[in-house]
């Protein structure tokens, strides 16, 4: 007879979640895993004293990791999620019939704890990773990648010039003239020969048939952060990946160990920042920690967005060798003039000199060296028309860091510095991929910078505690059993004797 199955909702008398979690399952093994318990101390000071109970902070940041473990965004979402996987109400520690948290908890909870709270709560998963040998902290793998702000680019407006008239406000039909406090954002900033050159740029693709695709369509705009802003997210700026459609977007800048691909640094920047200029604010927090835990930082590989002077300054300084290859921009000699380190000046080829005389900075934040010949050697030169044919005399500008650049440049072409470029690709652009696409790491859901690192350090605690869980110490046999002769083999000897 076929069977029909009868539904009836009743109310279960007797059930144990744990007796329906079998032990293998990752919630499971987690909270095994996890003792946040000094949370407790942590968050005591942003409570009064009286009141109604808040949101316990240990399920706070426990729904965090359940949001970034399940790829889920959005907070309405991780909630709904929650309720409908017993598993994960094992891991909060909620009965069946227990309400969760609402959404907007969640957000206002975020909003309340500090960053130092979540950057020490990824260096405790990081010391755990660090005790389960996971981390050696001798090479680091650093690189950065965009994420989307919780903001659209029909938000941007216009920034305001610092010495604009404030707006006029009405109260009962009476102007009354206030003025209004603008954020530092909504001001103009930038130089005014910073503008101008916006101003050109815009200017240029309107009338040039070969500028941006779209330039003609009525709703298309000029954005510029220099001329722009969102009041949504007042942090996000415009940026653009080749082959993408721009956006407003938050850095990520991330370090990874070599060893198993673990965490070791994770911060959120402005998107309109150049790589070259955040090494400095990476390098020295990254090995903070790593000393914290007694690990030497030796080696920190880097692609070219990280080339500079000044980082391979730095990173010397500190004794660390840097792995970054030189942008293509550099050439360490300079056609037809021979450089003489001892008077530290350059000699042409007819003989003349060009002394030192001034430094400047680039837009790097490096420094540069200006070289001048004299105005008398250029005028009577006869090599003047092909040397100098449009100034007066003959100017070259030098990096200070020439030294750094010939030793990088020398490390590049040998053999170990094409195995760091590879080492690099496979450390740490992997692990990218998995945050953008299986980490909840795509798009932020909170607005500002500080919110957005951190989600970033979530992000990274979840990745790193995922590859706790899965690692298992190699157990190698170290004694040794002789096995007898077989009897044939001894019979097969005794025969050819």
């Amino acid at each position: 007879m076929q069977g029909h199955k009868q539904f009836v909702d009743k109310v279960v008398l007797r059930f144990r979640l744990s007796e329906r979690v079998p032990r293998h399952n990752l919630y499971r093994r987690l909270a095994d895993l996890l003792d946040w318990d000094f949370l407790y101390d942590q968050t005591q000071t942003l409570y009064s004293h009286t009141g109604q109970p808040s949101l316990d902070p240990v399920v706070f940041f426990k729904l965090m990791l359940v949001s970034r473990l399940e790829n889920l965004v959005s907070d309405r979402r991780l909630m709904e999620h929650c309720s409908m996987r017993l598993d994960i109400l094992y891991f909060l520690g909620y009965e069946v019939d227990e309400d969760l948290p609402w959404h907007s908890t969640i957000s206002r909870t975020r909003q309340l704890y500090p960053t130092a709270i979540f950057e020490h709560l990824f260096d405790h998963v990081f010391a755990q990773c660090v005790a389960a040998g996971l981390v050696t902290g001798h090479t680091q793998a650093v690189d950065s990648a965009f994420v989307k702000a919780n903001a659209s680019l029909e938000s941007l407006v216009d920034k305001q010039s610092a010495d604009a008239p404030a707006p006029s406000l009405h109260v009962a039909d009476k102007p009354v003239q206030e003025a209004l406090a603008a954020a530092p954002e909504a001001l103009l900033t930038s130089p005014a020969h910073h503008l101008r050159r916006v101003a050109s740029a815009h200017a240029r693709y309107l009338r040039n048939d070969s500028g941006p695709l779209g330039r003609s369509r009525p709703q298309a705009r000029l954005l510029s952060n220099k001329t722009h802003y969102s009041p949504a997210d007042p942090d996000a700026r415009i940026s653009v990946k080749p082959g993408k459609a721009r956006a407003l977007n938050y850095l990520c800048s991330m370090a990874v160990d070599e060893a198993h691909g673990v965490i070791s640094h994770v911060q959120a920047d402005f998107a309109d920042r150049r790589d070259c200029t955040l090494l400095p604010s990476l390098v020295e927090p990254l090995q903070q920690r790593l000393l914290a835990q007694d690990l030497p930082l030796v080696d920190l590989v880097a692609d070219t967005n990280y080339s500079n002077g000044v980082n391979y300054a730095l990173l010397e300084a500190r004794g660390i060798t840097p792995w970054i290859p030189v942008f293509g921009k550099y050439k360490p000699e300079i056609d037809s003039f021979r450089y003489e380190a001892e008077t530290d000046c350059f000699t042409c080829l007819a003989g003349k000199t060009l002394s030192f005389k001034s430094f400047y900075k680039n837009q790097d934040g490096g420094l540069a060296k200006v070289y001048r010949a004299a105005s008398r050697d250029c005028r009577l030169c006869p090599l003047k028309p092909s040397c100098a044919p449009n100034v007066k005399k003959r100017q070259l500008i030098r990096t200070a860091y020439d030294a750094q650049y010939r030793r990088a440049l020398a490390r590049q072409q040998s053999r170990p510095g094409r195995h760091m470029r590879g080492l690099r690709q496979r450390t740490i652009e992997p692990v990218f991929g998995s945050l953008l696409q299986h980490y909840g790491m795509r798009r932020v859901n909170t607005r500002g910078r500080s919110s957005a690192h951190k989600m970033m350090l979530l992000t990274a605690l979840a990745f790193n505690l995922k590859k706790l869980l899965k690692h298992q110490p190699k157990q190698t046999l170290r004694s040794a059993i002789a096995l007898p002769v077989p009897r044939l083999q001894g019979q097969f000897l005794a025969c050819w004797r």
